[in-house]
């Protein structure tokens, strides 16, 4: 069973509106700053009903709020959020791959 569909078949009501959303504020607001413009498609997680788009490089860009961010996903615990989500992170919180990687995604 798959998990992710770019299948717009797969899509419902709600799924298909978030997709319209992500078109129009890309359209209105561009791509964030750190997601690279190169193969860009919608996606659709089935088990969590997110839409998401995402690129060539398995960058992730949502909505957060009325805005169009990149999602992270932290590269050893696999945690997963917005910018915001890791502003407050404490280092002896996280494993020191993540740590890094939580201090790039902040001062880029």
């Amino acid at each position: 069973m798959k998990t992710i569909s770019t299948d717009l078949s797969d899509f419902g009501s709600r799924e298909r509106e978030m997709a319209e959303e992500l078109l129009r504020e890309w359209r209105c607001q561009g791509l964030p700053e750190d997601f690279y413009d190169d193969e860009v498609q919608i996606m659709m997680n089935m088990n969590s009903g997110n839409v998401f788009l995402t690129n060539s490089d398995y960058q992730v860009a949502m909505m957060n709020g009325d805005r169009l961010e990149s999602f992270y996903t932290l590269p050893y615990e696999g945690e997963e959020g917005f910018k915001d989500d890791f502003e407050d992170a404490k280092e002896d919180n996280y494993h020191h791959e993540d740590w890094e990687y939580i201090q790039e995604v902040i001062n880029a």
